[in-house]
């Protein structure tokens, strides 16, 4: 067999984590879904995106009842709040609350923490280069993805 090229060490890279177990059982797990959907509440708003219901589904890529339900999980712990803006009472967004900033903060130290440990033996440049480059991926990955929706619309 071939080595695999860039694309197929992407999406291995990608399965690699999304699937691995949590270390500390349900209750690490949970803790883990909640900072995933405040996270994604975060990256909409840093978007200047509405972060509704559908809008933070289609950013993790589930279903509209498995974001409500993840929502509502996160609402309940403290770190969300729901509500309609003042232009549209039909839609609600999703906002940060403070413990939800919190959260997010312990998250991405805890995130750098495990680059470090990764790239460890990395020169500052080559974490530079690799960070660019993680960059330039994600933007192309939502500049293709806005494309996709001007087609459907």
């Amino acid at each position: 067999m071939s080595t695999p090229g860039p694309g197929q060490l992407l999406f291995a890279f990608v399965r690699h984590w999304s699937r691995r177990p949590a270390a500390g059982g349900s209750a690490v797990a949970e803790l883990g879904r909640l900072v995933l959907v405040t996270e994604a509440v975060h990256s909409l708003v840093s978007r200047g995106a509405a972060a509704t219901v559908n809008a933070i589904g289609e950013e993790l890529g589930i279903d509209q009842s498995g974001a409500s339900r993840l929502i509502r999980n996160a609402t309940e712990a403290g770190y969300l709040t729901m509500r309609a803006p003042d232009t549209d009472a039909r839609r609600r967004h999703a906002t940060i609350t403070p413990s939800g900033s919190a959260l997010l903060e312990r998250a991405h130290e805890w995130q750098e923490q495990v680059f470090d440990r990764l790239t460890e033996g990395w020169s500052p440049r080559r974490r530079r280069e690799f960070q660019q480059a993680m960059t330039d991926l994600i933007a192309g990955s939502y500049a293709s993805a806005d494309v996709r929706t001007e087609r459907r619309a």
